[in-house]
């Protein structure tokens, strides 16, 4: 990745803030309908610890390091650029938006596309956060294939037991710290074969060759696992955003907080879009990869509507396009015809 084009060099038609598969699937998209755009990104995908991306159609399996490769390598062959870093903060400056850098670097942008995942807030477990995505998991369509037929623990969740009992027979439900099971949950899982396991989990067992061999109970009792499925809180990476008045919301299965976003991946906030796991905490790649293409089309569709009431602007008045004249622009656009899915689809 290239380093940062400094403040005053130019003002990018979209600034995409986090590089996975929602902002290079925005970028590549922007780029190929000919809109200026720079992706920043820090670099540290949350994925990385994956052997693989499963569920992308054509790319099956692939590295998630490689996949991010390759798209970025797609984004710049169209004109895009990727750069390196972490933005601290995004504030609106007139009609665009100035994108603060940690180390003080600033870009402008004319449109947003905020990208920037997740944080997996895992149980209070030690040696959980070393085997996070290798042997600890929590996605039974991102890694279920790979476990089938091992033998699975599922940290105290009654939803994550069915979901992994479909994989293996070999499948127990540890209560943990006072889960509690209804009566026909109990039913359920015993005639599954799920064993259920009462008391708190305080510690793993790992073997010689750095596999997970079992849970330990507070009781000392060690249950044997090869495979240990955890529910974390899913919290959105959007506090840079909060100079902007974008509305957070709890995701409706309690799972964590995510960005509220119209179906387009508008926030509500003029100029503003996510997509990706920010805005959905359960999205897996694909998910977020179409996310992206969605709300680069609504993008795109804004700017192209401030351009052409722009440029009537100017012919009316004999002016040039200009910063003032797209601010003037911005305000007759706002209110009723915030740019979202809805005008997006209508094409008013």
């Amino acid at each position: 990745m290239s380093e940062l084009i400094r403040d005053g060099e130019q003002t990018w038609d979209v600034v995409v803030v986090g590089g996975g598969a929602a902002g290079l699937s925005g970028a590549l998209n922007l780029a190929r309908v000919r809109r200026s755009v720079l992706v920043i990104d820090k670099g540290e995908p949350r994925n990385a610890p994956a052997a693989g991306a499963h569920g992308v159609l054509g790319r099956e399996g692939i590295s998630p390091l490689e996949l991010l490769r390759l798209g970025r390598e797609e984004v710049a062959s169209y004109g895009g650029r990727v750069a390196s870093g972490q933005v601290a903060r995004i504030s609106r400056d007139g009609a665009s938006f100035r994108v603060v850098i940690e180390g003080g670097q600033r870009v402008r942008a004319r449109r947003v596309l905020v990208t920037t995942g997740l944080v997996d807030v895992l149980p209070d477990v030690p040696g959980l956060a070393e085997r996070w995505g290798r042997d600890v998991l929590h996605c039974v369509y991102c890694h279920g294939w790979e476990v089938r037929d091992k033998v699975i623990g599922v940290l105290g969740n009654f939803h994550q037991a069915l979901l992994f009992r479909q994989m293996s027979k070999d499948v127990t439900l540890f209560l943990h710290t006072g889960m509690e099971l209804a009566d026909e949950q109990w039913e359920q899982l015993a005639a599954l074969g799920v064993g259920v396991v009462d008391g708190e989990i305080t510690g793993l067992k790992v073997d010689g060759q750095d596999q997970l061999a079992g849970v330990r109970l507070a009781s000392g009792r060690v249950v044997p696992v090869q495979q240990l499925v955890v529910a974390p809180r899913f919290l959105a990476r959007a506090r840079f955003l909060g100079e902007l008045g974008v509305t957070m919301q709890e995701h409706p299965m309690g799972l964590g907080e995510q960005l509220r976003v119209d179906a387009s991946g508008f926030t509500g906030v003029q100029g503003v879009w996510a997509a990706g796991n920010v805005s959905d905490v359960l999205s897996g790649v694909p998910a977020a990869a179409a996310a992206g293409t969605t709300a680069a089309a609504a993008i795109h569709m804004d700017l192209l509507k401030a351009d052409a009431e722009a440029a009537a602007l100017a012919a009316k008045g004999g002016g040039v396009f200009s910063a003032a004249m797209e601010a003037e622009v911005s305000r007759r656009m706002q209110g009723s015809r915030a740019h979202g899915l809805d005008s997006f689809l209508s094409g008013n």
